[in-house]
């Protein structure tokens, strides 16, 4: 098969060995993977996948089931699957875990399926599963326009939260239209005075944040009494100063947590949340994948180019 390996910091198509599926695991068919900021850092070597895992980047995908390893049960040669992935995406073929497979949701087709995955999982198991996002309060979400963001958005309005996006000026009307109750200019205007205001000092309750340390003294400042700050990205650097006595007088939490590094377990335990929880919501169409363009994976490079601008809204999908 091809697939997408990386050689001194470049995306090259290349033939590589067909997967094979070990216990409990499923060989996929590939017909359309996701592209990641974090396939961006494996490739500049600051993201590793976890031992075991493909070398391959793409942590999303959507295909067909050509091969049932031992031990699977419930899933068969033929099925229509999407799936989060500890690596191997970019590729013609890849094998996956069965507890990371998601069916693909009634009136999309796998192409669209393919955009959901990695977003579904990664925001659901932090706003929900860990942030306890609740009806009536406030959730912020930095990267408005990202594939995080743009689900973040749809996700919080879903569950009756107002919600709050940071992005660029060109991405606020598609970002209003996907439910954000406030759209703010982070290059040009004060997010943490806006957050204020628009919430008449009390500030939000849920901080969903890919920047890290760059944002971390403005996210508590903005911080809600009770208010839960995570940080999943790093885009603004890794260390940063905190002030423990302002945490500690809004009785707030912060946390920062990786999807792609967790136990096989504790990934099917997220898949079947999000398959109970938020397809249902996907097939109602209270959420819609995003996506910005599809590109062929010789194109890859291209693609990662495109991440790296931050000129898109919503997902880029390569097609082998």
């Amino acid at each position: 098969m091809q697939a997408i390996v990386i050689e001194d910091k470049r995306l090259v198509l290349r033939e590589v060995a067909d997967p094979v599926p070990g216990d409990g695991e499923v060989v996929v068919d590939v017909t359309a993977a996701g592209v990641n900021r974090a396939d961006v850092s494996q490739r500049q070597g600051s993201y590793p996948p976890p031992p075991g895992a493909s070398e391959y980047p793409g942590l999303e995908c959507a295909g067909v089931i050509s091969a049932v390893g031992a031990g699977v049960t419930g899933h068969h040669v033929g099925e229509r699957v999407s799936a989060l992935l500890a690596g191997g995406g970019y590729a013609e073929r890849v094998a996956i875990p069965a507890g990371q497979l998601l069916p693909v949701p009634t009136g999309l087709s796998l192409q669209e399926s393919a955009a959901l995955p990695e977003v579904a999982c990664t925001v659901w198991s932090n706003v929900v599963d860990r942030d306890r996002l609740r009806k009536g309060e406030t959730l912020l979400v930095h990267g408005g326009g990202s594939g995080i963001g743009s689900f973040a958005i749809q996700l919080g309005k879903a569950l009756g939260a107002t919600v709050i996006a940071t992005a660029r000026a060109s991405k606020h009307d598609k970002l209003r239209a996907l439910g954000a109750d406030l759209v703010i200019d982070y290059t040009t205007d004060d997010f943490v005075a806006a957050t204020k205001d628009f919430t008449d000092g009390a500030g939000a309750d849920v901080v969903l944040d890919i920047v890290g340390a760059k944002y971390l003294s403005r996210n508590l400042d903005l911080l809600a009494v009770n208010g839960r700050i995570t940080v999943i990205g790093f885009q603004g650097g890794r260390t940063a100063e905190l002030d423990l006595v302002q945490l500690m007088s809004k009785r707030g939490s912060i946390s920062s947590t990786s999807l792609r590094a967790r136990p096989t377990a504790d990934k099917a335990r997220v898949v079947a949340g999000v398959r109970r929880e938020v397809w249902p919501l996907v097939e109602a169409g209270a959420i819609k994948p995003i996506i910005h363009t599809t590109m062929s994976l010789s194109a890859a490079a291209a693609a990662h180019d495109l991440m790296e601008s931050s000129d898109h809204l919503g997902k880029i999908l390569l097609l082998p």
